[in-house]
């Protein structure tokens, strides 16, 4: 196994050894999280701790990110030696150290329950990828769990956040302030892309290439920078929308997927179709939205409206495979009932939940499909057109929200992100 690690990584690995906290904020693909994995599996050799935890936004997250992180996980560091298995109904991978069998617990910890999956232990060392992903109980919880370790460490990574972010209001500023009273006890580094030995500068140029430089992702993915979204969200399309704008012909498409957001308080229900390309990139070809009132929620309608919509997109891109449909995970009843209308009128489209990925997330990805020349809109999308333009960032809220404003322009974008969002991690 060959780890290479520039000059500013070895001097956060150095410090990490004897340190209790330590912290690699910084760009996406810096090494950040491959640090924090070396430092724990050295560690965790002597640990006299039997039991240590490894956490991520979602259990697959950290099960990839830690365990896996491209053939530099702690499975491979350990190779010959572990085994995944279970502990206490979690996931978890058993070592053989210097010092005996030592078992890291798997866990996720976005979601406000996610705390419950790692009580019941005491653990030694703590290694997170995505902490500002994190929920707060989580975090909290997992703080707890380490109250009676014989050698407490905390190794969190992170991709920059807005700086009003819980994560530093909580946490890492409260820690920067007390650093100076308490000589290694807060080991903090932050990283750019450029500090990344393993990566090459043609493909730093192809990465870099997919982002606006004006963007607030640019400044956080490539730069690692911490700051607020503010502002329009798609200023690029807002600047020239007619520059997306072309039409798509059906050999040109790979496959079609529908995302469907439910109407409810005062929205409607909006349809939204993407077109995945055969040269790459997403088209949005088509739209629709539920005749009636914001609020309406007619199950019947909106069955009988998606057939016909169905088969006019089918018209319009003869031949091509209408493969899922996903649809808003909130509203279980109509996908239900959605479900067994296809089962009955046309067996060929699957009806799924959608990921309901974080909205920035989302917002992250259409943005570097715009930037890179791999996002287009048909004529008939005059609805997500509009919702592109004017989307804005809501400055009230605490982290990168879009505004809602219960307009059909928002629901339009929640509907089309719904129907590429699952494809995120593949294309970009």
């Amino acid at each position: 196994m060959n780890f290479v690690f520039g000059e500013r990584h070895r001097r956060y690995m150095r410090r990490a050894y004897t340190s209790v906290i330590n912290v690699a904020e910084g760009a996406v693909r810096a090494g950040k999280t491959v640090d924090n994995v070396f430092v724990f599996a050295a560690l965790l050799e002597n640990a006299p701790d039997r039991f240590h935890l490894a956490t991520g936004s979602t259990l697959g997250n950290a099960k990839m990110n830690i365990g896996e992180c491209n053939g530099l996980g702690l499975e491979h560091i350990f190779r010959g030696r572990c085994r995944w298995t279970r502990y206490r109904d979690n996931e978890a991978l058993s070592v053989q150290t210097k010092v005996g069998e030592r078992i890291v617990i798997f866990a996720g910890g976005k979601n406000a329950d996610s705390y419950k999956k790692i009580r019941g232990n005491s653990y030694g060392m703590w290694i997170a990828t995505e902490i500002n992903l994190h929920a707060d109980s989580a975090i909290k919880e997992a703080f707890n769990r380490q109250l009676a370790a014989r050698d407490r460490r905390i190794f969190w990574d992170l991709n920059p956040s807005s700086p009003t972010s819980f994560i530093y209001t909580e946490y890492l500023d409260r820690y920067d302030a007390m650093a100076e009273d308490n000589p290694g006890y807060y080991n903090y580094a932050h990283f750019t892309i450029f500090d990344n030995p393993v990566i090459s500068e043609e493909r730093i140029r192809e990465i870099t290439a997919q982002y606006d430089p004006a963007s607030v992702w640019y400044r956080r993915d490539i730069l690692g920078q911490r700051c607020a979204a503010e502002g329009l969200i798609y200023r690029t399309f807002a600047d020239d929308p007619g520059k997306f704008t072309a039409e798509v012909k059906p050999e040109e498409i790979d496959f079609i997927n529908i995302g469907v957001d439910f109407g409810g308080n005062r929205s409607r229900t909006i349809f939204a179709a993407a077109a995945f390309l055969r040269r790459g990139g997403i088209a949005a070809v088509d739209e629709h939205a539920v005749a009636g009132g914001k609020g309406e929620i007619d199950a019947q309608r909106i069955n009988g409206e998606f057939g016909r919509f169905l088969a006019e997109l089918r018209k319009k891109y003869p031949g091509v495979r209408v493969k899922y449909v996903f649809a808003d995970s909130e509203a279980q009843y109509l996908i239900n009932g959605l479900r067994r209308y296809l089962q009955e009128t046309d067996r060929t489209v699957r009806v799924m939940d959608c990921a309901k990925r974080p909205i920035a997330d989302r917002i992250a990805f259409v943005n570097t499909l715009m930037a890179s020349g791999r996002f287009t809109l048909t004529g008939n999308c005059v609805l997500l057109k509009a919702g592109l333009a004017s989307a804005v960032w809501d400055e009230k809220a605490d982290g990168d929200k879009r505004l809602d404003n219960f307009s059909t322009d928002i629901d339009i974008l929640d509907a089309f992100e719904y129907a590429v969002e699952r494809y995120m991690g593949a294309i970009r």
